[in-house]
């Protein structure tokens, strides 16, 4: 398995049958792959809700995701105009959104919309998510093509929104935001305590489930 794939299994654990999720752009939409789809509902954006994977056979070239990829249509799916979608998301009906993320810092702000002196593809939905969400879920890399770490003390990009992410999963850990700060409650994979303090600048405490299970208590 690899680390995306790794990422995405494990925000599939975080969550609740029967709930509305949308998936954002890139390692959200592997998480369906670990979901039983028939128990949960999936929203995209652009106006459908009742997403689902779809064989390559049965392809509708006029039925994308947010991120113009192909999707298929639950049984009960419902579409809708775009600004319906947005005011479903506004209105704080989507229980939870996945994101990807450029950088989370300390205060739980995400940065995943725009690099200075870059380009800009689209805004998309993330503002309004972040908003208006119950809960946010972000899936990336803990570090960056240059090695450089993502999840740092304070964003240097623009930032999405003033919402704090609720959950941060990498190939390397898992944090919840509890009681104002972040709280480091999982190693992944092959990942040490020493690796993710060396390659996080951002301040969190370690749980201490985390430090008994680690032999550090």
């Amino acid at each position: 398995m690899n680390r995306k794939e790794m990422i995405a299994k494990r925000a599939a654990q975080e969550l609740t049958p029967y709930s509305i999720i949308n998936l954002g752009i890139g390692i959200p939409t592997l998480v369906p792959n670990y979901l039983d789809q028939s128990k949960y509902y999936l929203h995209t954006e652009n106006g459908l809700l009742g997403v689902t994977s779809v064989e390559e056979d049965e392809i509708d070239p006029n039925l994308v995701n947010a991120g113009k990829l192909p999707v298929g249509e639950a049984v009960g799916a419902s579409y809708f105009h775009s600004a319906d979608s947005f005011a479903m998301i506004r209105g704080g009906h989507v229980d939870v959104a996945i994101l990807g993320a450029l950088q989370v810092d300390g205060s739980g702000h995400v940065a995943n919309w725009a690099i200075p002196g870059k380009d800009i593809i689209g805004v998309g939905g993330a503002m309004d998510l972040l908003s208006g969400a119950k809960k946010i879920i972000i899936t990336m890399g803990h570090v960056s093509k240059d090695g450089s770490p993502k999840f740092i003390e304070r964003c240097t990009f623009p930032i999405t929104a003033e919402r704090v992410a609720d959950v941060i999963i990498t190939d390397l850990a898992v944090f919840h935001w509890k009681d104002g700060e972040y709280e480091l409650t999982e190693l992944m994979g092959e990942a040490t305590l020493e690796e993710v303090k060396e390659k996080t600048t951002a301040p969190f405490q370690i749980s201490k489930e985390l430090l008994q299970k680690e032999g550090s208590l």
